[in-house]
């Protein structure tokens, strides 16, 4: 049990990173039941989560690859999950939250993250996963408030963006994949 202690797993900004993959869950159920309080406080705990989880881990010098492939799938499955529980309801398209876990799998594959290396992303690939965030936010925010807004095209019309931009970014790594594996062969 002491080597678990002392393992680079365990340790303040990988906890705070798990954070969020505990409240995927009761997100997702919560946006799904309309219980929007609760989801509200749940997304905005899990962006401030997301928020400090970096700098706490370079203060405390717990970078790493292991780190970054935790954020990054912790932020794939709490938006995945969020996106799926909007979607049941027509407010984000029913394809976003899957190309999003799509997405996700070919950036790490890609990255070869399973393997022990960094995560490489993109300029659209690092855009579109701060953009997963902002449909969510803005329908448990609008429903926790009760506030009467004219956000469901605006929604809308951000997931079908979202959709566009994921398919393109996607086209884009597996392009760069396959030069890259056609090169090697040369």
């Amino acid at each position: 049990m002491a080597g678990l202690k002392n393992s680079r797993w365990w340790t303040l900004a990988n906890g705070l990173t798990s954070l969020r993959l505990v409240v995927a869950w009761p997100l997702y159920h919560s946006i799904d039941t309309g219980t929007w309080w609760v989801a509200c406080a749940l997304f905005w705990f899990a962006v401030a989560t997301d928020l400090i989880d970096g700098p706490v881990a370079r203060a405390r010098d717990e970078s790493s690859a292991l780190g970054g492939l935790l954020d990054h799938s912790c932020d794939a499955i709490l938006v995945t999950s969020g996106l799926l529980a909007l979607s049941n309801s027509g407010e984000v398209p029913v394809v976003l939250p899957y190309l999003v876990g799509a997405a996700f799998l070919q950036y790490v594959l890609d990255s070869k993250a399973l393997a022990g290396q960094p995560l490489r992303a993109s300029a659209l690939g690092r855009w579109n996963g701060v953009f997963y965030f902002f449909p969510i936010g803005i329908i448990v925010t609008r429903e926790s408030l009760g506030l009467e807004l004219s956000g469901v095209d605006l929604v809308l019309f951000i997931g079908w963006a979202l959709v566009a931009s994921t398919l393109i970014s996607m086209s884009d790594r597996a392009y760069a994949l396959f030069k890259t594996q056609l090169k090697a062969r040369h």
